[in-house]
């Protein structure tokens, strides 16, 4: 009986103080989802919760196949993505409807959608500042005027999702001689600003775009659909940390495009480490 006191006094005080699981918070391979993962892991940690990071997985596939498999907890995920990519549902014409539509469907899934962050990084098609005063480039209807001669490179993603690269040239009509080049997201920003590439699919916060001298096109036929950052989590979440959702639900709303346009610049524009830009962001929030 001695032997098993110690079992059964670890058992008591696991019930009355609240099991505590590590939580598995992940992310996408890019510096915003990288940073945000790093927000949403310490947030949790400040709350006492034990954190497991899997930071820089991959891309949307990568990150939904682990949430939905129970091997990660939580990471932050795009409404539009989620939409088109993941749900592989239409964009309704009624942009609003966007975020109940995913919310509902991944209800269904066993996850739940929801804080949301409060920024839309929704796709930016992007070009260099010189380019787009000499050739007067404003909108995206206006590459009609150059596709003869730019040389687009995009992130794997943008090349292969429906709402991506060739749905783009179908509701502009667009047709361009040269063929996309295709790397990692995070590449594309400094291959545009270098001249490798003529024209690049970006994200609207990335933090690039001002100090490499780069400017967004307008989506003048509004063909992108929102994409709102959005934490997305499972819902057993509080059965492993008491506490654990609430925690999520103190970040809603708290990031502007503004603020996460200058907390991507922090990290690849000034080279900053990723966790200490994230608590100087939480530490704000407490003030």
């Amino acid at each position: 009986m001695r032997r098993w006191l110690p079992c059964l006094l670890l058992i008591a005080l696991s019930c009355r103080g609240g099991a505590k699981w590590p939580l598995v918070i992940g992310s996408k391979n890019f510096t915003e989802s990288v940073l945000l993962g790093e927000i949403v892991a310490q947030r949790l940690e400040a709350s006492g919760c034990p954190v497991e990071r899997r930071l820089n997985m991959g891309g949307t596939f990568v990150c939904d196949a682990a949430i939905t498999s129970g091997a990660l907890d939580s990471y932050v995920e795009y409404s539009g993505t989620a939409l088109t990519a993941i749900l592989k549902q239409p964009i309704p014409a009624d942009p609003s409807k966007v975020d109940p539509a995913v919310r509902e469907q991944y209800r269904r899934r066993g996850l739940v959608w929801g804080p949301g962050l409060g920024f839309n990084n929704t796709f930016a098609m992007i070009v260099r500042q010189s380019d787009a005063q000499k050739l007067g480039l404003k909108t995206i209807s206006d590459l009609a005027r150059v596709a003869d001669r730019f040389r687009p490179g995009f992130g794997y993603e943008f090349a292969a999702r429906p709402y991506g690269w060739d749905g783009l040239l179908k509701a502009y009509g667009l047709w361009f001689s040269n063929s996309p080049r295709t790397m990692d997201l995070g590449l594309t920003y400094k291959a545009v600003a270098a001249g490798d590439v003529d024209l690049i699919a970006g994200n609207s916060t990335g933090g690039l775009i001002a100090s490499l001298s780069l400017v967004v096109l307008t989506d003048d036929r509004h063909y992108f659909p929102p994409y709102a950052a959005t934490i997305v989590s499972r819902a057993d979440l509080d059965g492993k940390c008491p506490g654990a959702r609430a925690a999520l639900d103190k970040l809603s709303q708290t990031i502007d495009d503004a603020t996460m346009r200058r907390l991507n610049f922090e990290v690849d524009g000034r080279k900053r480490d990723v966790a200490v830009v994230a608590r100087e962001f939480l530490a704000t929030l407490r003030k």
